[in-house]
């Protein structure tokens, strides 16, 4: 009898992916846009932009960036946009500049965006209108020099300049000649900060090599989904947000070398409105975590809409559970291929064969010369089929984090692994499963519990909709599992889902209490916040 991840290694995947010789991103880019250019490589609210013009607005873009913001190679720009048309403009342009992309969660506090530009060092930072009171109580405790506004809507209509703010339409608009020194693999192209859960958010280091690698790694894994470099017709829905490394590198980049169109989703928390996107577009590819997955299965229309399109599914940011990719292939008839990765690897680790048919709980197989072990807290070995951390080498993970050297020790072994913080098993067909992170790891009596698992039995119950387990210190057990829900049925109780785990779950990993709540805290991408969970320090 086979076991339950059981799978096949993709055998038309390369063995190796070498860090690039050559090239830079930007470049790489542009050699698509030449491919494509008469197709529509992004689309928002109504309105269009071709391959051709997003090449000819991002090379004005990065003029204007170099002789009218007085910027050199190795600057950096910040750029806060949700997904709108001056997005992949900027993206590109900066690139093309010779310039350091950093990436800013438009939805950060004043403390969190100042420490960010500040500890990037940002000499400029592209924004939109919504933005502009946050940016303008910060910017002058920080190194930026130009604040570029960006519309949210109308790309091309005519923006008033003052004394502050610069106007996008303005500087894609540029007529000066763009001359940039050259870029090498080894060069910085992004700096892409972490979530900071345990402490001030870093800055992952990320060059062109690292991002080109681990494109090949990735649209070598995806290829027989597109027929080589995909059709006119093939579209993909980006709902989540371009400023996370997982949507900026598969629908931003990999989807540009197919000659996709991406139709951007500003508002990811609108769900009935993407739901109406699904309905509008014959959707080819799409890109989601768990939680966004389980909001369309419970809106309203999403079972009626036409899945014929659809050619890949791809799910990560966090664990895709069980019960909602059932769910999902019952109504939409693809899989939720589901993969790993982290900001620190550009991002791929590992993912499933596109050709699953079920969901087997893992991330799948590590990419191509991706070189993964599991070691315990001494750095060894771990047994073969016990958990330990996950760790990683590879042509996509990342030199460090920006300005903390000090962290070198702990953020890589003495042969070089990247300690992703995740810990994870190997099952004897080479699919990693994840068991959760180790800082969330909950310590029952000296058991290991993983919040995870919990998660996927308590969301596996009929009248639950979303749930989070964290631990809380207890008397007799060390840690006891708490339980945060959201029912389906207001008339289900406590006791109803305890019973539930009880049948389901060894006696010491049952939570000690289930608490209803309205919603589940999640952090823009979708993923849950179990830290906003436990109580204050």
């Amino acid at each position: 009898m086979k076991a339950k991840f059981d799978d096949q290694y993709p055998s038309w995947v390369p063995e190796t992916v070498s860090f690039p010789s050559s090239g830079d991103l930007g470049g790489w880019m542009a050699d698509h846009c030449d491919r494509y250019a008469d197709r529509i490589a992004f689309s928002c609210a109504g309105e269009d932009l071709s391959y051709q013009q997003l090449k000819d607005t991002s090379a004005r873009f990065a003029a204007h960036l170099r002789s009218e913001c007085g910027l050199q190679k190795g600057d950096r720009v910040a750029v806060m946009l949700p997904n709108v048309l001056a997005y992949p403009i900027a993206l590109m342009g900066i690139l093309r500049a010779g310039l350091i992309l950093v990436n800013v969660n438009p939805l950060y506090t004043a403390r969190e965006l100042q420490h960010q530009l500040t500890d990037a060092g940002a000499k400029a930072l592209v924004t939109a209108a919504p933005f502009l009171p946050l940016v303008d109580a910060v910017a002058q405790n920080t190194p930026v020099d130009a604040v570029i506004e960006a519309p949210m809507v109308g790309l091309w209509q005519a923006k008033a300049e003052d004394a502050t703010h610069r106007a996008f339409v303005s500087a894609i608009a540029c007529n000066a000649t763009l001359s940039v020194e050259s870029i090498q693999p080894t060069d910085v192209a992004m700096l892409q900060y972490t979530g900071g859960t345990t402490g001030p958010s870093k800055g992952a280091v990320l060059s062109h090599g690292n991002l080109l690698a681990n494109q090949e790694q990735l649209l070598s894994w995806i290829a027989p989904a597109f027929d080589g470099q995909g059709d006119e017709s093939l579209l993909a829905i980006t709902a989540l947000p371009l400023y996370h490394i997982f949507a900026l590198a598969f629908n931003g980049l990999a989807m540009m070398s197919v000659g996709a169109t991406n139709v951007l989703v500003p508002n990811p928390r609108d769900v009935a409105g993407l739901v109406a996107l699904f309905d509008k577009y014959p959707v080819g590819v799409f890109a989601g975590v768990n939680t966004l997955f389980n909001g369309l299965l419970h809106t309203p229309g999403f079972d009626q809409v036409d899945f014929s399109s659809m050619r890949l599914v791809v799910g990560g940011g966090a664990a895709v559970q069980a019960p909602i990719a059932e769910k999902w292939r019952a109504v939409t008839g693809s899989s939720i291929i589901e993969g790993y990765g982290m900001s620190e690897t550009a991002p791929l680790i590992s993912l499933n064969s596109i050709h699953l048919k079920t969901h087997n709980g893992t991330v799948g197989f590590a990419m191509p010369s991706s070189d993964v072990v599991l070691l315990d807290e001494n750095d060894k070995l771990v047994a073969e089929g016990e958990p330990g951390e996950f760790c990683v080498k590879g042509p996509q993970v990342m030199s460090g984090y920006w300005n903390r050297p000090d962290l070198a020790d702990e953020t890589f072994t003495a042969d070089g692994y990247f300690r992703t913080g995740d810990v994870a098993v190997k099952h004897a067909n080479g699919c990693y499963q994840l068991v959760d992170r180790k800082k969330d790891m909950i310590l029952v009596s000296g058991f290991n519990v993983y919040p995870t698992e919990i998660e996927e039995v308590v969301a596996s119950h009929p009248q639950v909709l979303e749930c989070a387990c964290i631990g809380e210190p207890d008397d007799k057990t060390g840690e006891a599992v708490k339980v945060f829900a959201v029912k389906s049925n207001a008339d289900l109780t406590a006791d109803e889902v305890l019973g539930f785990c009880r049948e389901n779950l060894t006696a010491y990993k049952v939570p000690k209490e289930v608490i209803f709540i309205d919603e589940v805290p999640k952090s823009p991408v979708g993923k849950i916040l179990r830290r906003e969970l436990r109580p204050a320090a």
